[in-house]
Parts: C-alpha cells; structure tokens; sequence
C-alpha cells in the first residue's frame, strides 16, 4: 500500500485462520510481542508485520494516520492470500486494528484491542501532558535498542519517534457511530492500570455489539509481556489462554 514494503513475519502452522499481530507505536514485532509469540503460536497461525516506518517497513511520503496504517494492513492481507483474519493490536497497533474492522470489515474475523481508545477522554489523566512534553530523549532505551538491531539506522529511529509523536498530537476521536459499525466480534483488552481507563474500555465494550471486555491486574502491556514490561510469565500464559479461548469459541451471529 502507498508504494512501501511492509515487513511481516508467520509462525506456528501453515494452515487456519491466522491471527494478525499488530505491535505498538515505537516498536518492533519482537519489541511488543517477543513474550507471547512463542505461546500464542504453538497451536494456532500467526502473522505479525510491522508498520510503515517501524522497524524494517517502508515509509509513507505524508504523515503517519492510523487510517493509512490501516489500509496498509489489509492489502498487507490480501497479499498474502487471506481472505480473513483474526486481527489483534497492542495500544496504536489497536487503533490500527480497529481501523482494518471499520474500513474492511469483510477481511476481520474477530478482533482483539488490546490497551488503546477511541477518544482522547479514553486515556488517564496524566497521558496528554505527557504526549505535550515528549521528546526523542525521553523514549524509553529498551524500544530504541531494539529497533536499531534490526534496522541500524538511527536517522530513521528518529524519523519513527518524530512521525509517532505528531500522530498523537495530531489525534481526534474516531466518532462512536464508526466504532459502532464494527462487526466482527471482538475482545477489549487492558490491564487496571493501563494507558487506557477501565471505565472507557467498559464504554466501548458496549459500543460494539457482542463485545467481550477482559481487564486484567497490571499496566500497560504487562498482560502478555511488552518489551519495557516486566516479565511475568502466569500473566502471560493466562492472557494467551483467555485470547486462544476466544478466537476458539463459536461466533454468534450479529445483528
């Protein structure tokens, strides 16, 4: 899409319905997910790609916009051969995944969003003052390490960061009628000290219909062991094993 490449990695069988892993602002498929490919992909079809400007992706000429990120995911899908997909995101990498669900609905089996919101009142109190004084400097050294092993090039680090940071301030809210347009079942993750309120998790498990809402003790990433995280292996074998129980049930039909 828009003329870029995008990085993308399978694991487990070769066979199923895959689950599609979209990793978070800043980060890596293994910065986000190196904890939980490995249990999430002994039985079930994985695919985790990177998005544009992240890691070993290619970098669209205008800004970054979750909707072009979005877009971007489902011709990386179609691509592939998938005619759907079982579609998970991490924080923006969420916001991303809902995207795919709103714009094409018919290549998301079920979604899961996992610590992200729908509007800027979804987030703590503290979040946007912070977002206002963000700087390069200020990125943790975990992700910035991990992007330069697998892209050694610090001027697009840095490109990444400044490009992440001007989509945050440049966020509106997605309006409820769009979020209620989603109809793939779908699972709202996030952790009771997450990025993300309970309360707005909880709103937005009714906006969509049929949603499930899973909160779970620790902050954001810590259910299933983000990179700057710390390593909590029951959590993240009992994250994955609520997940996988999901994506196994039988969907109920919408209306």
């Amino acid at each position: 899409m828009h003329g870029i490449a995008l990085y993308y990695e399978q694991y487990g069988p070769a066979t199923g319905t895959p689950l599609v892993l979209l990793p978070g602002d800043g980060s890596t498929i293994q910065g986000t997910y190196a904890r939980f490919l490995p249990l999430i992909s002994q039985h079930r079809r994985v695919i985790a790609f990177e998005e544009q400007g992240h890691g070993r992706s290619g970098v669209h000429a205008g800004p970054e916009r979750f909707e072009d990120s979005g877009d971007d995911f489902e011709v990386g899908i179609e691509q592939l051969g998938i005619a759907r997909a079982d579609v998970m995101g991490f924080s923006n990498g969420a916001s991303n995944a809902l995207l795919v669900a709103v714009r094409h609905p018919e290549r998301v089996r079920k979604l899961i969003f996992a610590s992200s919101f729908t509007k800027r009142a979804g987030a703590q109190s503290w979040f946007w003052p912070m977002m206002a004084n963000a700087d390069f400097a200020g990125m943790p050294a975990a992700p910035k390490a991990e992007f330069l092993r697998v892209n050694p090039d610090s001027a697009a680090l840095r490109l990444m960061h400044d490009r992440d940071l001007e989509r945050m301030h440049s966020f509106t809210d997605l309006p409820d009628d769009q979020v209620r347009s989603v109809k793939a079942p779908t699972l709202i993750v996030c952790g009771d000290h997450d990025i993300v309120t309970p309360e707005h998790a909880l709103e937005l498990s009714r906006l969509i219909t049929g949603a499930r809402l899973l909160i779970v003790p620790g902050g954001h990433g810590d259910f299933f062991g983000e990179l700057t995280a710390p390593a909590r292996p029951p959590a993240i074998e009992a994250t994955v094993r609520l997940i996988g129980e999901f994506l196994d049930e039988p969907a109920a039909s919408k209306p």
